[in-house]
């Protein structure tokens, strides 16, 4: 399925420092703190999808309230937008109520959902999903239940594994340096560590990137994040929107 191009998507995203983006992808390396990280990158990616798809919720405003439930009671949350990348806030949705939407949510505890008022949001949708296997060192892109890319990845170790559940693309990173530990792309991902609640200042957000050792590849070798190829991040940059569903298992 070849990706468009929307309008918000092609918006040019708010540039970060170094300290900031590695505040927020704590867990990816083990890289110096001094390393070069990565920036916001342009969401090139199309939505992918059609109606049978996931549905992607886009905050129009400047930030939103999250409810406990349809109709309103209790603020969960309230989340601005854009985030701390500069990109427009996203949710995955998991319930679509009409006026209100169920939406799985980039917060502690891993998991976590609340409702958002539909007027408050764009709808979007893909048919992409990514299932990591971290058990065989697996990743496997479908479309709708068409196998579309399989590759190897590496994933946590000893005491800070990738925790298993179900999890979505927050945002896309472009580091300055593409041969630096962060490789060509690094997608931030809605779940953080279950065994870092803080690392290098930062919450223990989880990703999926590219790596500067391939060789490193089919074993435990992070804090807690998903690497992959740089070819296999390449691909899942340009044809994947943000938005995306990733389910981890192992």
């Amino acid at each position: 399925m070849r990706p468009t191009m929307s309008a918000r998507s092609t918006r040019a995203l708010t540039s970060l420092t170094a300290a900031a983006v590695l505040a927020a992808l704590t867990a990816c390396s083990s890289a110096p703190a001094d390393e070069p990280a990565p920036e916001a990158a342009a969401d090139t990616a199309g939505d992918g999808g059609g109606a049978e798809g996931v549905e992607i919720a886009t905050v129009l405003g400047d930030g939103i309230d999250v409810h406990t439930e349809p109709g309103g009671g209790e603020v969960l949350h309230t989340l601005e937008s854009p985030n701390d990348f500069g990109v427009d806030r996203t949710f995955l949705v998991e319930r679509n109520e009409g006026e209100w939407l169920q939406v799985l949510l980039p917060v502690r505890p891993n998991g976590t959902t609340g409702w958002v008022r539909s007027d408050e949001v764009s709808l979007t949708s893909t048919e992409y999903r990514v299932e990591v296997d971290t058990g065989d060192f697996e990743f496997t892109v479908f479309d709708g239940d068409e196998e579309v890319r399989t590759g190897v990845i590496g994933t946590g170790e000893g005491e800070t594994p990738t925790p298993g559940g179900r999890y979505y693309f927050t945002e896309l990173l472009q580091p300055p340096d593409p041969e630096g530990p962060y490789g060509v792309y690094a997608f931030g991902l809605s779940g953080f560590s279950e065994t870092l609640e803080t690392f290098a200042g930062g919450p223990g957000q989880l990703a999926v990137h590219g790596t500067d050792d391939e060789d490193a590849l089919g074993r435990q070798v992070s804090h807690g994040c998903v690497r992959v190829s740089n070819e296999d991040i390449t691909w899942m940059a340009q044809n994947l929107p943000l938005g995306t569903p990733v389910e981890i298992s192992g």
